[in-house]
């Protein structure tokens, strides 16, 4: 569009060019030309639409009006324009002023144009993506930015920040989200592409819906929370109604894919081989694929909401097909092994099983009947036919179950009630059955009990219950009075079997016997139609409280039997004496306390010990045994000779192992002094010695048991000693057993062992005062007259003399006692012989000096007389 400039020569002064009326009169006629052309012009750009539903119109009608009237707009800029303008303006001419009012309209608009192109530019990448972008995850990452831009248009621009703009913005933008879904989603072919893809478009599109509507509330929220900006008040139905309900077609296809992919994994290959009639399961699958059927074939936009109502006939009828479809499949799957409730019986739970699956279609074919003209149609009645057949057909497999159990109830049932209450098991995988593996089990058979329980239920479902079932179901509350009673008679008993070892059972094997014939009418002649299982049980009961209190009395004995042994299992025959002070017992009094302090708890020991055979008569008086020598005492007795050597045995090794201990902790048990015996530094008493009394305390240990005298044979008597000659006599006692014990003999090697290490190490110690020796080696006259023909000086004698008593103070500065793990080492004495020696030798050269002194000392005073 352009401004036709006026015919006129406008060369010229303005002023000059304003007083000539020709000119004026012109120009006056171009200025209206102009106004009317640049009126027009708005009017037709304020007049028109984006041509389009889509958000990019709007952008591109932004963008032709920035376009024409900006160009409008700059041509009023011109300087020939500028000067025709000035020319009127000078005349004072009147159509001036109309045609700044419209100049100033043409601004305004102008700018608003250029405003808004400037801010919708910022938009038209997202926009861009979302009309034409490639897959809806292209959309998803979209919608958010193209959010938060709408926001930064709302905040900044001039123009779109009220409602009047931004909502139908919006509206474009739904608008374009729903058009692509709609596109994509073609129910005509969506149900022959690939099951997953679809699934995966459909939730895809689905998202996208939700997402716009996500989206919208995070950025309003953000726009609330800052509490500075103009908040997001629109109309929700024009925004958002569309997409949601769109969003919940998008789930009902969803959830039909969804159904036909189930069906698919219920009717696989597996279930093919399985049925092993594949035919049946594909025809099965054919009619799966026909359910999808009405879909493919709408006459209507399901998108479009003014169609719900059709949609949700659509749905109300694919959901009752399919409930009628999937109950049968799950009734033909699961009719050899039905799932039960829990606590139902394997028959009344089967039935129960069918009549919910039953109960579960008649209520969808129920609601689909409420809604008018549906079972009239083709579809319909195919759904109402597969409802009969499947109805008859579950109604043929109750009776079917009811009949086969009436029949088995009827003969079964007076064979388990004859049944004896008590049944036997050996629980051993040895071949030789004892009283202890013996187990007695309550004979109620769990399919008795079965029966009971599906009288109670087949009762609810108004079956007819056989007269002998009914019966043994109204007294289940006896049986169970009865089987309680038995059980815990018998729990009662193993309990108590399960407190006795191997020795006792034997011993108490004529008791047990008595304690079985007591049961025995229970195994044989008591059936579960007797009337005296009461008597029986109270029988049992008592005779088993009888053989209580004697396994009572026995483990009392047996109790205090273990608490000697404990006693002496316990004995400490290693006492050490106390220290006075920090002064420590030399070595033979360390032995000489132990043996002492050992020959007392000797004496304790034993006297528990002989006590023993007193707790063995009263068991034996208990049980009623006529002869010290039964059988069934031989093997008690043998059992505590064993356990007597047990705990010997665990004495001396206990105390051996205590022993080595002591030697190897760093806490010094005696004293041993280190002496100068010439020519040689030993120790008192020397290491042989030591060793010696360490190996006797060892055997004296084990030999403690040389007091604990065996019994004869079957008896708990001590054997008396026997006379091999007239001068040897012979004790059994437990020592010759355990002196030969490989850990006993090992523990005693092992403390020998490192007691010798000791004493070596305080061996190699004493070594280091050997660089003393030529103090009592050498022979200190031979020494001194060999120095004294060497005529020593003065010097001499000073280094010699000086050089002995440094030796004298270096041993006095020395510790005088050393530890060496359990064995202290005196060297006082040793420390003050050394010292007499180097003393010794510091008097010798004296001697020598003194005489060499007083001989020059004569010799000078007789040179002093003489002179």
């Amino acid at each position: 569009i352009k401004l036709p400039m006026p015919a006129v020569n406008l060369d010229g002064e303005v002023s000059v060019l304003a007083t000539v009326p020709e000119v004026v009169e012109a120009l006056e006629s171009c200025v209206m030309t102009w106004q009317k052309l640049i009126s027009t012009t708005l009017e037709e750009q304020l007049e028109k639409v984006p041509q389009g539903n889509g958000p990019l119109a709007e952008i591109d009608l932004w963008c032709e009006r920035n376009a024409i009237l900006s160009d409008l707009s700059e041509q009023t800029k011109l300087p020939g324009v500028k000067k025709v303008l000035a020319i009127l303006q000078e005349a004072e001419s009147v159509r001036i002023r109309d045609l700044q009012i419209v100049l100033c309209e043409l601004r305004t608009y102008s700018d608003e144009a250029l405003d808004n192109v400037r801010f919708l530019s910022t938009l038209e990448h997202h926009l861009r993506n979302l009309t034409h972008g490639t897959g809806f995850y292209v959309v998803l990452d979209t919608i958010p930015l193209l959010m938060n831009a709408l926001r930064m248009v709302w905040i900044i621009s001039r123009h779109y920040n009220t409602d009047e703009r931004m909502v139908p913005l919006m509206e474009r933008i739904a608008w374009q989200i729903s058009t692509r879904v709609c596109k994509a989603l073609d129910l005509h072919t969506l149900f022959k592409e690939d099951r997953a893809a679809a699934k995966k478009k459909i939730a895809e599109a689905k998202s996208t819906l939700e997402q716009w509507k996500t989206s919208y509330f995070a950025v309003r929220a953000q726009i609330e929370a800052t509490g500075r900006e103009q908040h997001w008040e629109f109309n929700r139905k024009l925004l958002f109604g569309k997409t949601d309900y769109m969003a919940s077609i998008c789930q009902d296809l969803y959830d039909i894919l969804q159904i036909i992919e189930e069906f698919y994994n219920v009717f696989s290959f597996e279930l093919k081989a399985v049925t092993g009639d594949p035919k049946h399961i594909d025809d099965l699958l054919r009619r799966v694929d026909k359910l999808t059927s009405p879909l493919e074939e709408l006459t209507f936009d399901p998108f479009n909401q003014k169609s719900g109502h059709d949609w949700k006939l659509i749905m109300e009828d694919f959901r009752t097909e399919v409930s009628v479809e999937y109950v049968k499949q799950i009734f033909v799957q699961n009719l050899k092994d039905p799932p039960l409730c829990k606590n139902h019986p394997p028959v009344a739970g089967a039935i129960y099983w069918s009549r919910s699956l039953f109960y579960r279609i008649k209520h969808t074919i129920v609601r689909f009947q409420e809604v008018e003209g549906l079972l009239a149609s083709e579809r319909g009645k195919q759904v109402k036919q597969i409802y009969l057949q499947v109805a008859k057909r579950m109604k043929e497999y109750e009776n079917q179950k009811y009949d086969q159990w009436r029949h088995g109830t009827e003969q079964i049932l007076p064979l388990l009630l004859k049944k004896p209450l008590l049944a036997v098991v050996a629980v051993t995988e040895d071949s030789v059955t004892t009283e202890k593996s013996v187990r007695f089990i309550v004979n109620f058979s769990a399919r008795l009990q079965e029966i009971i329980i599906e009288t109670k239920y087949m009762e609810q479902l108004e079956f007819e219950i056989p007269e002998i079932a009914r019966n043994v179901a109204l007294q289940e509350e006896k049986y169970l009075r009865h089987t309680n009673g038995l059980k815990n008679m018998l729990d009662h008993y193993h309990s108590l079997m399960g407190t006795l070892n191997e020795a006792e059972t034997k011993l108490l094997d004529d008791h047990i016997q008595e304690l079985w014939r007591v049961f025995r009418p229970g195994q044989r002649r008591l059936n579960w139609n007797s009337l005296g299982i009461d008597d029986f049980i109270v029988q049992c009961t008592q005779a088993i409280r009888k053989f209580e209190l004697l396994v009572r009395q026995i483990h009392g004995n047996s109790e205090d039997i273990s608490s000697y042994l404990l006693l002496i299992e316990s004995t400490n025959l290693f006492k050490f004496p106390l220290s006075k002070s920090s002064e420590l017992p030399n070595v033979k009094e360390f032995f000489e306390h132990i043996k002492r302090e050992r020959v007392k708890d000797i004496e304790h020991m034993v006297r528990k010990y002989t006590a023993i055979p007193q707790f063995l008569t009263q068991v034996k008086e208990l049980t009623i045994t006529n002869s010290d020598k039964s059988p069934k005492l031989t093997s008690y007795y043998a059992y505590w000779e064993k356990r007597i050597y047990q705990a010997l045995t665990q004495l001396i090794l206990k105390n051996l192992q205590a022993f080595n201990a002591a030697v190897l902790a760093n806490v010094p048990l005696f004293q041993i002094e280190a002496v100068l015996s010439p020519p040689k530094i030993t120790l008192q008493p020397n290491a042989s010695e030591i060793h010696k009394m360490t190996v006797q305390c060892i055997r004296d240990c084990v030999e403690v048991t040389k007091h604990f005298v065996r019994w004869m044979y079957g008896t708990c008597t001590e054997c008396p000693p026997q006379h091999v000659t007239e001068d040897e006599v012979i004790t059994f006692t437990f020592y010759s057993d355990i002196s030969q014990n490989p850990l006993i003999i090992e523990q005693a090697a092992l403390i020998i062992q490192n007691v010798h290490k000791v004493l070596t190490s305080l061996s190699k110690y004493l070594n280091c005062w050997e660089r003393y020796s030529y103090l009592w080696t050498v022979n200190k006259d031979v020494a001194t007259k060999k120095l004294a023909a060497e005529i020593p000086s003065y010097v001499t004698f000073d280094e010699k003399l000086h050089f002995y008593m440094r030796i004298a103070q270096e041993v006095t500065q020395q510790t005088l006692i050393k530890d060496e793990q359990f064995i202290r080492l005196c060297l006082g004495p040793l420390v003050y012989a050394v010292e007499r020696n180097a003393k010794d030798w510091m008097i010798s050269l004296g001697k020598l000096l003194n005489e060499s002194v007083r001989k020059d000392l004569f010799d000078l005073q007789e040179e002093i007389e003489v002179g």
